[in-house]
């Protein structure tokens, strides 16, 4: 009699996996600016932020988004600044990227899981040459945000003096590269951002310079470094992110011109409307600095700032949002279904199917809770709608824009805005994807049947 040999079951996987390492990361990460901004040490009235209040300030730090439900000069000392740039700086480059430089530095192995985390934070296309990203990723943001620092102090050092200016130059240099958009103007005015530098050349052109830096996204610096101006080398991601996050500065800022020369810019000089109107497109792409009243824009200018917002950076950057990559892959793939073409092609190239599924899986992903947690909060508490829709689309793209109802936010949205922040910064895909262990595999399919879309 022939014995049954049952096949084994497979092993589970024991562990964190890589996207739920990274999720779980980052949530220390807050908690732990979370209880620094909570000491009395960390505010100007030594009394200490409530829970919530240090919560939201150390998830938007953390995530690189910039709301605030206090000014940040008014509220906190220079210890609680330090503490808030340093979020900013470990947010915007990643822990793991931090880890693994510091391994570096120590001699320390880097073994095959620090590399597949590295790939993971990074959106490496490979996961080779991960460690030599590391350190290109490391000593360009020094080059960057030391480059910036210098330029802005010397416009900071002779307004504020040598060691204010200094800090003031460091601190924006840092929030911009990071595309996070605190600052500490509010000794002008509480919440002013950098309207007080509206037509300044030298602020704007520095600051406009590291958000987009700090937005192309790692992999388009390597690529760049090494093909210097030689494009038909570029990487397919290379040519998608320049070509799309050109045409969403101009023509952001053209629109904004449009939009605003009768309003906002009505009183300014021709040269003074232009710099306002590209700084309104860059910076509304994740940055969350702003030169004019963001809560007096035009309904036009609002609804522009919301998709710019939605749209943010690019992958393996510090910006947020959908990325322009996932937006460019979802109207090729319209295109090509009304041109009823075989696969998306672009370049002399095909895109994977795969990628179209990530794409619209974001997109959707992201719109689904944006709109879900606007609904939510207009049910709470009497928000205008603009309003409600400015900040959520603000929260889940990381751009820290707002037209100034986070501070009225009620405890309930705050939470709410808060995890639409985190959401944004370690991915809505990646969130989702948290709860997983790891994919299933169905051997039997059930049988298809056509609907009508569309």
């Amino acid at each position: 009699m022939k014995q049954k040999i049952r096949p084994k079951r497979p092993e589970r996987k024991r562990g964190l996996s890589q996207t739920q390492f990274i999720a779980f990361g980052f949530f220390l990460l807050i908690m732990a600016g979370t209880l620094l901004l909570m000491l009395p040490i960390s505010s100007k009235s030594r009394q200490g932020m409530d829970f919530l209040g240090a919560l939201f300030t150390a998830t938007s730090a953390s995530c690189v988004t910039g709301l605030v439900v206090a000014d940040t000069w008014t509220q906190w000392s220079l210890m609680g600044q330090i503490v808030i740039i340093t979020l900013i700086q470990i947010g915007g480059l990643g822990f793991i990227t931090i880890g693994v430089f510091l391994s570096i530095l120590l001699r320390r192995r880097i073994g095959l899981r620090e590399r597949g985390l590295m790939q993971e934070s990074t959106s490496a296309l490979q996961i080779g040459g991960v460690v030599r990203l590391t350190k290109k990723i490391i000593k360009g943001t020094a080059i960057f945000e030391g480059t910036g620092a210098l330029l802005l102090a010397i416009r900071f050092v002779p307004q504020y003096g040598f060691w204010r200016g200094i800090f003031y130059s460091v601190f924006h240099a840092v929030s911009a590269f990071c595309n996070a958009g605190f600052d500490l103007m509010g000794h002008q005015q509480p919440y002013n951002s950098l309207s007080g530098y509206y037509d300044d050349w030298l602020v704007n052109l520095v600051i406009m310079s590291l958000i987009i830096i700090g937005g192309v996204g790692f992999i388009v610096w390597d690529d760049l470094s090494k093909h210097k101006l030689q494009m038909r080398k570029y990487l397919l991601q290379t040519k998608i992110v320049l070509i799309v996050t050109a045409a969403l500065v101009f023509g952001g800022g053209l629109a904004f011109y449009f939009l605003e020369k009768d309003n906002l810019m009505a009183d300014m000089s021709f040269s003074g409307k232009v710099l306002t109107s590209l700084f309104s497109s860059v910076t509304a792409r994740t940055a969350g600095f702003n030169t004019i009243d963001t809560g007096a824009l035009t309904d036009g200018s609002k609804f522009l700032t919301i998709i710019l917002m939605f749209i943010g950076g690019s992958p393996g950057s510090t910006a947020g949002g959908v990325k322009t990559t996932t937006i460019a892959v979802l109207l090729l793939y319209v295109y090509a279904s009304i041109q009823r073409t075989y696969g998306v092609n672009i370049m002399g190239r095909r895109l994977e199917d795969d990628v179209i599924k990530q794409a619209s899986s974001v997109f959707v992903i992201n719109l689904f809770l944006a709109l879900t947690v606007s609904l939510i909060i207009m049910g709470i508490q009497p928000l205008p709608l603009s309003d409600t829709l400015f900040e959520t689309f603000s929260a889940i793209g990381t751009a820290g824009m707002t037209t100034g109802v986070t501070r009225d936010l009620v405890p309930v949205s705050k939470f709410l805005v808060a995890v639409l922040m985190y959401c944004g910064r370690i991915g809505s895909m990646s969130f989702a994807l948290a709860f997983t262990q790891q994919k299933r595999f169905i051997r039997v399919q059930n049988p298809v049947e056509r609907i009508n879309v569309g």
